[in-house]
């Protein structure tokens, strides 16, 4: 068992040999370019060693200018944080993928990836809007590529060193089997929803068997109903462990073998989500097994439109 003063530590090999991911990572999702800048050093300056960015969330620009001030500090250096990013629906044609790739490195101030991921496996109409719509106001898909065509151009990427290693991200058990089988460069991580109202266990159990890292995004529920930093099992073992719920759930979430992001603006809660210690092996049983609930707070899985990303310019 990990020790509990090095829970926060903890690094999950990658299937390619291009080493490991963090199990404790920091996403970026936050609409703010200055919160973007100010939260994404505050949690470089806590600890945090996995950045989690994306073209889509539109704020690569503010996370690069983050790290570069914390890089030129001289306290923590670039080959010391994993640093991810996605190309979005939009970019899915395997032309369009470099160019996403080299704009989110140059926003981001990056000589290379740690990860890239396809951001989900549904993709847009090509061109600048992210989030193209008919005169109805329904999505325009792109029927004339396919996520393997945008997979090959991934694996092109890595081929050419600017790309440590690659990943899907908001797919199931299925998408995720059909690349894997088919990939040359096999993908290293999966970045889907987890937490114990959606433990995704089949899918964690798939990528246990093949080396493949999954990372849990919205661990702590993203602040959705029904609440899960509120569910009385948490709650109840928050108490005799003396933690809170978010480092409950974020320690059973390590537990249990996956990676995992977890977003804030507030320095204290970025400190108090990174301070995590190991449960007792009977914790983590009850949350397993004991939360019945199924819920899944984003939508994405299922269209491709973004659940958590508020639309506004350009998408």
């Amino acid at each position: 068992m990990v020790e509990s003063d090095s829970l926060r530590h903890t690094k999950l090999a990658l299937n390619n040999g291009s080493g490991a991911i963090p199990a404790l990572g920091f996403g970026t999702l936050i609409p703010d370019p200055v919160a973007t800048r100010t939260a994404t050093k505050a949690a470089l300056e806590t600890g945090f060693r996995m950045l989690d960015a994306s073209e889509r969330y539109r704020n690569e620009k503010e996370v690069g200018e983050a790290m570069q001030e914390v890089f030129k500090a001289g306290k923590i250096k670039r080959e010391e944080v994993f640093i991810a990013t996605k190309v979005w629906n939009n970019n899915h044609r395997p032309e369009r993928v470099k160019p996403a790739f080299e704009a989110s490195l140059k926003r981001l101030q990056l000589d290379y990836a740690d990860l890239y991921l396809i951001h989900t496996p549904f993709a847009f109409q090509p061109g600048d809007d992210q989030d193209p719509r008919d005169a109805n106001g329904n999505v325009v898909y792109d029927n004339g590529v396919t996520l393997l065509d945008t997979w090959r151009a991934l694996e092109g990427l890595v081929d050419e060193g600017r790309c440590k290693a690659i990943g899907l991200s908001d797919v199931g058990l299925d998408k995720t089997k059909e690349i894997f089988e088919a990939a040359r460069i096999k993908p290293a991580v999966v970045h889907v929803e987890a937490h114990p109202y959606l433990p995704q266990w089949d899918l964690l159990d798939y990528c246990g068997k093949n080396g493949i890292v999954l990372q849990a995004f919205a661990a702590l529920g993203h602040s959705s109903e029904p609440n899960v930093l509120e569910d009385p099992v948490i709650t109840a073992i928050a108490k005799r462990v003396n933690k809170s719920p978010a480092q409950v759930l974020l320690a059973w979430a390590i537990q249990r073998g996956t990676a995992l992001l977890t977003t804030s603006k507030t320095p204290s809660r970025i400190k108090e989500n990174f301070e995590v210690s190991t449960l007792p092996e009977e914790a983590v049983r009850e949350i397993s097994e004991g939360i019945k609930l199924r819920v899944r707070f984003n939508a994405v899985v299922e269209t491709g439109v973004p659940g958590f990303i508020p639309r506004g310019k350009g998408g």
